[in-house]
């Protein structure tokens, strides 16, 4: 892999990483899966990795299509996602947590029906959508894909694989992350994820305003 490859690599990969922060994201899936059993752990982990991962490809592969059919320019694009990316990294900076990431438990004398429905829908909301495949990760995608080639695109699908890979081992191993790191250092991680998602942000709009202007 040349220089320039391996440097693209690990910037996607650091990109991904603090966005989605399967690490921190593990107390999270603790919290809304508590009442479940191992089997339904690993349900709701599957199924919720695997459709981020499907969301986040296709927006990847139409990124193009999508662009041209809204009339989206890419300086505007940059622009507007930086701003977003760097509003996520701040309010991680903050320590604030968004209300999706909480959900009602069920109550014991709700309908079995009504429950197992809605144990099933925890995996695609809050979830898939918006806590995986939310705006912050779908735009850093796409920052990473516009007009780029397919071993670029490659490498962001590739690279976006093995973080949902990251993210489903967090997850059915989210009680023993939570025991043997505790929530402290958890907080920490996070708090640094933002910082460096603040910083991707400003890069972005700096990007964006230095294609608007052919700086």
């Amino acid at each position: 892999m040349s220089h320039e490859l391996l440097t693209f690599s690990i910037s996607v990969f650091t990109g991904f990483f603090a966005i989605m922060n399967p690490i921190a994201n593990a107390p999270i899936f603790l919290g809304l899966t508590d009442t479940f059993n191992d089997s339904e752990k690993k349900k709701v982990a599957k199924v919720s990795t695997l459709l981020a991962f499907i969301i986040v490809t296709s927006f990847i592969i139409m990124g193009n299509f999508i662009f041209t059919a809204f009339g989206i320019t890419i300086p505007a694009f940059k622009i507007a996602g930086g701003i977003l990316v760097f509003f996520v990294g701040f309010e991680m900076l903050q320590s604030k947590r968004s209300s999706i990431h909480h959900q009602r438990k069920s109550d014991p004398d709700d309908n079995p029906d009504e429950t197992a429905e809605q144990d099933t829908g925890i995996a695609i909301s809050p979830l898939a959508i918006p806590i995986l495949a939310g705006p912050g990760t779908i735009v850093t995608a796409m920052n990473y894909t516009t007009k780029a080639d397919y071993i670029h695109s490659g490498i962001v699908i590739g690279i976006f694989a093995l973080m949902i890979i990251f993210t489903y081992l967090a997850f059915v191993g989210s009680e023993k992350i939570v025991q043997k790191i505790g929530k402290n250092i958890i907080a920490v991680i996070s708090k640094l994820m933002g910082l460096i998602l603040t910083v991707i942000g400003v890069d972005m709009v700096i990007s964006g305003i230095k294609l608007s202007f052919g700086i």
